[in-house]
C-alpha cells in the first residue's frame, strides 16, 4: 500500500516542490495551506504522515497538533520550522509531534525521519524499542552554519565516487559520522561499513585486527578470525586516527590496497577484497611524514580527497541546533521530557568554546538533562566548567549598574538562592553577599 502524506504549507511554491519530489519518491501526497482546511481533510481521509509548517496564515502547527491529539487521532506529525523556531518545534515534540526538521529542508534527512517514522509505525510491536535503537545509534544532523553546508555539499560530492577519502578534524567533531554519511550516499550503502579505531589495537596484534588469522597462528590464536578487510568486502572500512599505526603495519596496509589481496596470518591462501577506504585523524600527517613516521606512499593512496570538520567554536550557529538534538536523544535515554534551555543556558551554550566539540555538547547536555528538575534546563545544570568559562572573566568588567543588575537577575532565576546565584555569577558566596550589602540589596 502506498504510503499518504498530508502537507500543510501556505508556501504555494515550496508546497508544490515538497509534492512533487515526495511523490517522485514514491508517496501519495495531498497539500493545503490552513489549519481549517487540514482539520476537514483529517476529518474526512485517512493519513500515514502529517507534515506541517509551524507558522500557518490563520493557527500555527502547535495548535493542530493539540487538536489532533484531543480527538484521538494517532497520525505521525512532522514539524517543519526555520532555525529561530527550533525552541517551539522542541516544545510540540513534548506534546506529542514524531520529529521536527529545520529549513532549508535537507531532502535527504527529510526522506529519513519520514521512512523511518512510517517503518516504525507499521513494525510489530515487540520490536519497536530495538528499531528505535538502532535508528539512534546512527542519527546524525549536519547543521546550519555555512562551513557545515560547505563541508556537506563536499560529501554529496565525493560520496559516490571510489575515491579514498581522509577527514582531518579535532577529536570529537564527528568524523565516523561523517565516513558514514558517505558511505551511505554512495554505492555501496546497503553493504558493510567496518569502523577500526587504530588507536587502539596494540601493535602486536593490528594486522591481526587488518587482515584476520587462523586458530594456532600465534599464542592466543584459539580461533580462527576474520579481518576488516573481509568483513568490509565490497562496502567500506574506516580507519580512525590512522596516523597511529605503526610502519610495519603501514606497510601491510598499503600492499593489501594496491593489490586487492590479503593473506590471513598463518594462512598461505589469498583472498581477493574490494573495499572503499575511508580514514580518518586529527594529527598532520604532513608533519609525520617529514620525521619519517608515516609513509608517504600510503598518505597519497589515502588521500583521494581530503575533508576538514571544522571545530564546534568555528559555527556557532549550529551549536544550539545540536544541543537540542542531543536533548531528544537524552530524553529517549533517560526516559525525561525536558522542553528545552532557558534564555541563560542558551546564551552560555553559545559563548562557550567547547574543546571537546561535539562529543563534550553531548555528554553535558545528557548530563544536565539528568539532572535538571523543570521543563527547562538552566545554567546551574550545564556545570561549573561552562558557567564559569562564560561569567566569571567578564563580571568585574561591568559598571556597578550592571553589576546590580545582573545579581538582581541571578536572584530572580535561582528563587533567591544565594549560592545557586553566586555560581551562576562566577563567583564565590562572600562575594555576593559583599556585592548585595555594598548596592543595599539586602
Amino acid at each position: 500500500m502506498i504510503p499518504s502524506i498530508l502537507i500543510i504549507e501556505d508556501d504555494i511554491t515550496f508546497s508544490t516542490m515538497l509534492k512533487t519530489w515526495l511523490e517522485k519518491k514514491g508517496f501519495k501526497t495531498t497539500a493545503t495551506s490552513t489549519c481549517a482546511k487540514a482539520k476537514k481533510l483529517l476529518i474526512s481521509q485517512n493519513f500515514d504522515l502529517i507534515l506541517s509548517d509551524l507558522r500557518l496564515p490563520d493557527q500555527d502547527g502547535i495548535h493542530l497538533l493539540t487538536w489532533l491529539r484531543k480527538q484521538l487521532y494517532e497520525t505521525p506529525y512532522i514539524i517543519m520550522t526555520n532555525y529561530a523556531d527550533i525552541q517551539t518545534a522542541v516544545q510540540a515534540i513534548k506534546q506529542g509531534a514524531n520529529d521536527y526538521i529545520a529549513k532549508p529542508i535537507q531532502p535527504d534527512e527529510l526522506l529519513k525521519k519520514i521512512n523511518e517514522i512510517i517503518a516504525k509505525e507499521t513494525a510489530p510491536t515487540h520490536t519497536e524499542h530495538l528499531d528505535n535503537t538502532a535508528a539512534d545509534s546512527h542519527q546524525y544532523i549536519e547543521g546550519k552554519s555555512e562551513a557545515a553546508q560547505q563541508l556537506y555539499n563536499y560529501v554529496r560530492l565525493v560520496a559516490p565516487t571510489q575515491m579514498s577519502v581522509l577527514i582531518n578534524g579535532s577529536s570529537g567533531t564527528g568524523k565516523e559520522y561523517v565516513a558514514h554519511k558517505i558511505h551511505e550516499l554512495s554505492k555501496r550503502g546497503k553493504k558493510p561499513f567496518i569502523a577500526i579505531d587504530c588507536g587502539a589495537i596494540p601493535k602486536e596484534l593490528a594486522a591481526s585486527e587488518f587482515f584476520g588469522h587462523i586458530k594456532g597462528s600465534f599464542t592466543g590464536a584459539l580461533n580462527d578470525k576474520i579481518g576488516a578487510f573481509e568483513e568490509a568486502n565490497n562496502g567500506t572500512l574506516f580507519l580512525d586516527e590512522i596516523g597511529n599505526l605503526s610502519y610495519d603495519v603501514q606497510i601491510q596496509l598499503l600492499r593489501a590496497l594496491q593489490e586487492r589481496r590479503i593473506r590471513r596470518i598463518g594462512s598461505t591462501k589469498e583472498i581477493s577484497v574490494d573495499v572503499r577506504l575511508i580514514c580518518a585523524t586529527n594529527e598532520n600527517l604532513t608533519e609525520a611524514i617529514a620525521k619519517g613516521k608515516f609513509r608517504e606512499d600510503l598518505y597519497h593512496r589515502i588521500n583521494e580527497f581530503t575533508l576538514r570538520i571544522p571545530d564546534l567554536k568555528e559555527r556557532p550557529e549550529d551549536i544550539l541546533l545540536y544541543a537540542n538534538f542531543f536533548l531528544q536523544q537524552a530524553n529517549r535515554e533517560l526516559e525525561r521530557n525536558l522542553i528545552g534551555f532557558d534564555a541563560a543556558a542558551s546564551e552560555a551554550l553559545q559563548n562557550y568554546t567547547w574543546p571537546g566539540n561535539l562529543r563534550e555538547l553531548k555528554n553535558i547536555v545528557k548530563r544536565a538533562t539528568l539532572l535538571s528538575q523543570g521543563d527547562f534546563i538552566g545554567i546551574i545544570e550545564l556545570g561549573n566548567e561552562i558557567t564559569q568559562s562564560t561569567t566569571i572573566s567578564s563580571f568585574s568588567l561591568y559598571n556597578e549598574d550592571n553589576e546590580k543588575q545582573r545579581i538582581m537577575q541571578a536572584l530572580r532565576q535561582t528563587g533567591n538562592n544565594k549560592t545557586k546565584a553566586a555560581a551562576l555569577l562566577g563567583i564565590d558566596r562572600k562575594t555576593l553577599y559583599n556585592k548585595m550589602k555594598l548596592y543595599k540589596m539586602e
